[in-house]
C-alpha cells in the first residue's frame, strides 16, 4: 500500500513539474487552391504544392463569407460549408501549424492575388530565402523577365522576376559580349522567348527579384 502511495506521488511530482506543451508557431502561406477533398485543402504555392488539414475549428474568411454563415444559422447550423466559401482555382491565404508532420489550416482567408510568382510561405518571406525555378521564357524586358513550366506532380507554373543591375546573366558567350562594357550585358541580348533558363531568386516584397539568369538552353 505504501509502495502506491509513493507512486502515485512521485506522479503526481512529475505532472506539476512537467513544463507545459509549446505552442506550435502560426505560419503562413499564399497561393491557388488547386483541390478540396474531405478534410484537406491542397494549395499551390509558387511552384509547390501544399497540403492542408481542414475541420470545424478551421476559420474559414472571404467575400460571401458572412452571407453563408446567416444562411447556415437559418438552417439551424453552426457556420457555413468549407466549400461554400472557398473554391478551386481561388487565391487564398492559410494560418497554420505544423503538428505531427501534418499542417493544419487555422484560418483560410480568400485575397485577391497569390502574388507575384504563383504565392510564397512566410518562412521564405521573412528570411528572404534564395530559391531556383527552371522553365521556358515567355517574355522578357530590361527589367522583368516571365518563364513557365512544370511543378511537381506536373503542375503547370508562370512565374514573373523584376530585373535590375544586381542580375548575374550566365551563358555560352556572354562573358565575351560581356568584356567590351566592362562586365555588363543587355538581358533582351542574351535572353530570348522560348529559351529555357535556371533562375536564382528571393522573394521582396510582394516581388520575386532574380539574382542569376543561367541560360541553359538557347534556341536561337
Amino acid at each position: 500500500m505504501r509502495r502506491i502511495v509513493l507512486a502515485a506521488f512521485a506522479l503526481a511530482l512529475v505532472t506539476w513539474f512537467s513544463p507545459p506543451a509549446l505552442a506550435q508557431p502560426t505560419k503562413s502561406a499564399r497561393g491557388t487552391v488547386t483541390a478540396i477533398a474531405g478534410n484537406t485543402l491542397t494549395v499551390k504555392v509558387g511552384t509547390q504544392d501544399m497540403k492542408f488539414t481542414v475541420d470545424k475549428t478551421t476559420r474559414v474568411v472571404g467575400e460571401g463569407g458572412s452571407t453563408a454563415a446567416k444562411a447556415a444559422e437559418a438552417q439551424g447550423k453552426t457556420g457555413p460549408a468549407f466549400t461554400d466559401v472557398i473554391k478551386v482555382g481561388q487565391a487564398v491565404e492559410v494560418s497554420y501549424h505544423e503538428t505531427g508532420g501534418m499542417m493544419h489550416a487555422a484560418e483560410v482567408r480568400r485575397v485577391a492575388s497569390a502574388g507575384s510568382g504563383g504565392g510564397t510561405t512566410s518562412e521564405q518571406r521573412e528570411a528572404g530565402q534564395s530559391q531556383r525555378s527552371t522553365g521556358t521564357v515567355d517574355s522578357v524586358n530590361a527589367t522583368t523577365l516571365t518563364i513557365s513550366g512544370s511543378g511537381g506532380g506536373g503542375s503547370k507554373f508562370t512565374q514573373s522576376f523584376t530585373v535590375d543591375a544586381k542580375t548575374v546573366v550566365v551563358g555560352s558567350g556572354v562573358g565575351t559580349a560581356a568584356k567590351p562594357t566592362g562586365g555588363k550585358v543587355s538581358l533582351t541580348d542574351h535572353v530570348g522567348k522560348g529559351d529555357t533558363v535556371t533562375v536564382s531568386y528571393r522573394a521582396v516584397g510582394n516581388t520575386l527579384h532574380a539574382e542569376e539568369i543561367r541560360v541553359t538552353n538557347k534556341i536561337k
